[in-house]
């Protein structure tokens, strides 16, 4: 697909000059238009990157997170919790991972009526190489060093914290 044509001016900036003229000043309106921005920049740059591999970045994270615990599976209702989405999206992803032949899925022994997702070593295999990619590419981030990355990662903990994704100590 073709990159689209630059625009001359910045439209976020331009936004920004004109909701001050309507509304007054509101920095924040700037900042959340930047950050969707770069949302879908870097989304789809990392998609990109996992297509050719049947993933999307959902399902990388599944298999990152697969690839972290200690026995290579964990229960639905963990992986849900830990990506930090409904149960519905954690179905659709690992569903999806099992029919790439990358996830299995069987009843969790110490759960009734969870079900716990294993990854297999061909999806341990496809991590491994996705992951090879998204590092070379620095995840969409190569703009910035490594000090700018955490500063962007101390910047935007205080919102992750005030949303509760975490029990900050």
């Amino acid at each position: 697909m073709p990159k689209p044509l630059s625009l001359a001016f910045d439209p976020i900036a331009r936004a920004d000059e004109h909701w001050q003229q309507r509304w007054g000043s509101v920095p924040s309106m700037a900042a959340i238009t930047s950050i969707m921005r770069a949302h879908q920049i870097l989304l789809a740059e990392v998609d990109a990157v996992v297509r050719p591999y049947g993933l999307t970045f959902a399902r990388y994270e599944a298999l990152v997170l697969l690839t972290f615990s200690k026995a290579g599976e964990l229960p639905m209702s963990k992986i849900g919790e830990r990506l930090m989405v409904h149960p519905t999206s954690v179905t659709n992803t690992v569903d999806r991972l099992v029919r790439s032949g990358l996830v299995d899925k069987r009843p969790n022994p110490n759960d009734g009526r969870g079900t716990l997702a294993s990854i297999t070593d061909k999806g341990r295999e496809v991590c491994d190489a996705a992951t090879r990619d998204l590092m070379a590419m620095d995840f969409g981030l190569g703009v910035y060093d490594a000090e700018e990355c955490a500063e962007i990662f101390a910047m935007l903990r205080p919102l992750r914290v005030a949303a509760h994704d975490f029990d900050d100590e």
